[in-house]
């Protein structure tokens, strides 16, 4: 009878009873759920060319946030808090042809005894693109009127 009671409650711990929290996730570690969303919306551009100037240099952001017991995110760490802080630091101006270069993106996480502070940093560079030099238009050598030029 004993065995039979042992495999029912070992059977519904791993199955993943709705009721019961399957065991699989007491074991796992904090913050190993599903990553989360990343979109990469990059456009090329090449800084290998004398077509730019260096503006700022390691411009840094932070968000950070706070989990208790390491487990429960009570608020947690936004990339956009991060980007934000990252914009407001780099003073960069609409209408200038200026861009964020080498662009890092950590995330990390301290944790203490009875809490968990994670933490989103952003670092790069601010670049300054030159406009394109434009070919001068040959003109036409200016003759007196009446002349003609052989």
């Amino acid at each position: 009878m004993a065995k039979i009671i042992l495999s029912l409650a070992a059977g519904a711990l791993l199955s993943g009873c709705a009721a019961i929290t399957p065991l699989s996730s007491l074991l796992s570690t904090p913050g190993s759920g599903p990553p989360p969303l990343q979109v990469h919306d990059q456009t090329s551009v090449t800084l290998a060319e004398d077509n730019f100037m260096l503006v700022k240099t390691n411009v840094s952001a932070r968000s950070r946030g706070f989990s208790l017991l390491g487990l429960i995110t009570i608020v947690p760490p936004t990339l956009t808090k991060a980007m934000n802080g990252l914009y407001e630091q780099s003073d960069m101006r609409v209408g200038k042809p200026q861009t964020l270069a080498h662009l890092i993106i950590e995330r990390a996480n301290t944790y203490w005894i009875l809490f968990g502070i994670p933490e989103v940093d952003v670092r790069a560079d601010v670049v300054e693109f030159k406009p394109a030099a434009k070919p001068e238009p040959k003109s036409e050598p200016v003759t007196p009127a009446g002349d003609t030029v052989r």
